[in-house]
């Protein structure tokens, strides 16, 4: 269960702060012309980021504690 909280917040934090790392594995194969993501696309991810490190936080904290 740790280890699981402990890479939510290290996927959360990627997604926080290079989202465009993110749009090259999932979203760069499915356009010819795209070479940056969208600004919605980075908001939406930071926004996706900080929902998945307050999970992953809240996990260790719960695993901590228990």
């Amino acid at each position: 269960m740790e280890f699981i909280s402990v890479l939510l917040v290290l996927l959360g934090w990627m997604m926080l702060f290079k989202p465009s790392i993110i749009w090259s594995i999932t979203e760069n194969w499915k356009s010819n012309d795209a070479t940056e993501p969208s600004d919605l696309y980075v908001k939406s991810t930071r926004f996706g980021g900080i929902i998945v490190t307050l999970a992953g936080l809240s996990g260790v904290l719960i695993f901590w504690f228990l």
